[in-house]
């Protein structure tokens, strides 16, 4: 990646919806030049795609969590299931496969505290292959909107 590919990067990152004549004048090209550079960064598997942050609240999702489950045993297939079965459920946002005393950090978004008691107990717990679970309310949640490449 040079200079050029990393200014685009910028561009998009602060606003997906950009249009590629925008992301061309922001960084100083011609649109025909941003336009083949933003085709060679997806083809490059660079950018993969854009999201939709929406208002969790507002869609009636205002409690959030971080969930620490361990797996026992910890053996592949079971690992792949849990992992597969917890990422299809609505109330889950995100899954980080982990090392160390948890297995898997499950971001979930549930209406309110009841909806949260219910997640873990009727559904986390049920789960046979779940030895332990760990639950951390969200109170604030800050992304950053850019990442910049390394090196």
């Amino acid at each position: 990646m040079d200079e050029l590919d990393r200014a685009i990067l910028r561009e998009l990152q602060s606003d997906a919806r950009r249009s590629n004549r925008d992301v061309a004048a922001a960084v100083g090209v011609s649109p025909s030049t941003a336009l083949e550079r933003t085709r060679a960064l997806r083809q490059r598997g660079i950018i993969r795609g854009a999201t939709l942050d929406v208002d969790l609240a507002q869609l009636g999702r205002g409690v959030q969590a971080l969930i620490a489950v361990r797996i026992r045993p910890p053996a592949r297939p079971v690992i792949e299931g849990f992992r597969d079965w917890v990422a299809a459920l609505p109330e889950t946002l995100g899954v980080f496969v982990t090392s160390g005393n948890e297995d898997f950090i499950i971001h979930v978004a549930v209406a309110d505290n009841e909806g949260l008691y219910a997640f873990v107990i009727d559904r986390l717990t049920q789960r046979r292959e779940v030895a332990d679970v760990r639950t951390s309310v969200v109170y604030e949640h800050l992304r950053s909107g850019r990442v910049e490449p390394l090196g």
